[in-house]
């Protein structure tokens, strides 16, 4: 049976060394960035949020080491920057954590935390989630994964934050690599009761929930195939690897993500040395 408290993936955290750099490079790429945010002193990180419709991607950064960021410190060291985890939505997270438990999976948290967000019209409001965690040692194809429950959508889904230049509009697919696609897949498939799918190429497919994006697991040479004139170096052997997009317009991919932009994958793809260590891949609608 599916959680009832989860609904599809929310958004997908790359972690990079340096937020400020980050974001100007992601909007060389062609998207609208937020202002920066600030995590919770426990917490320790900052963000940029780059918004689409139902979903979105973070620019996660240490700020300060705490004990709540010792795993993400420990991503940095031991891989670089690139997808470290992704999270789902969650209608709520309490009872989501209890629903995990029933399965046999400890949840960590629920755990609450805010940042301040300056509105368009000038005033300071806040963003506020509450979030739990899967066990940090069930990490699917080594991708953590956890669930976010929004308690404040209007300051984080901000209309002005929507338009892209590259047309940005949704994720379709996060890529996990693996050395081992089917027991990666079956792992995650177990964590949040959903069913693999095989894609015609062979990866596997693992459908988040409602209608948001899917997770794909595939190996090296699957991600060559997709996109073979795309310069591969950086990707992990095993982690969070590449976020599919879907845009309203190829051309305007194009345009945007300019002399980093490659054919493949049926559309516009950006090396993972030009985007933070993740693979991005442009298609239509």
């Amino acid at each position: 049976m599916a959680l009832k408290n989860v609904i599809g993936i929310d958004h997908a955290v790359v972690v990079v060394k340096d937020l400020d750099k980050a974001a100007e490079n992601w909007k060389r790429l062609g998207f609208t960035v937020s202002p920066r945010g600030t995590h919770s002193a426990k917490m320790g990180s900052g963000n940029y949020t780059i918004m689409l419709e139902p979903d979105y991607i973070e620019l996660m950064g240490v700020l300060v080491e705490t004990e709540h960021n010792a795993p993400t410190r420990a991503f940095l060291a031991a891989r670089g920057e690139g997808i470290e985890r992704v999270a789902f939505t969650a209608v709520d997270s309490a009872a989501g954590a209890e629903e995990i438990r029933a399965r046999g999976y400890e949840p960590v948290g629920p755990l609450d935390f805010e940042r301040p967000v300056t509105m368009p019209d000038g005033a300071v409001s806040a963003a506020r989630f509450r979030i739990f965690q899967w066990p940090i040692a069930e990490a699917p194809g080594g991708l953590r994964i956890f669930a976010c429950q929004h308690k404040t959508r209007e300051t984080v889904w901000i209309p002005g934050l929507m338009t892209h230049a590259n047309g940005a509009r949704r994720l379709k697919q996060v890529l996990v690599a693996s050395p081992e696609p089917a027991r990666d897949a079956a792992h995650l498939a177990r964590l949040i009761d959903r069913e693999v799918r095989p894609e015609p190429d062979g990866a596997l497919a693992v459908p988040s929930g409602a209608d948001r994006a899917d997770f794909v697991f595939l190996g090296k040479d699957q991600f060559r195939r997709r996109y073979p004139e795309t310069a591969l170096a950086g990707l992990p052997e095993r982690g969070g690897a590449g976020l599919v997009v879907v845009t309203s317009s190829l051309a305007a991919a194009e345009k945007a993500v300019g002399s980093a932009g490659t054919p493949g994958g049926g559309g516009i793809c950006v090396a993972p040395a030009a985007a933070n260590g993740a693979l991005l891949a442009f298609v239509a609608a």
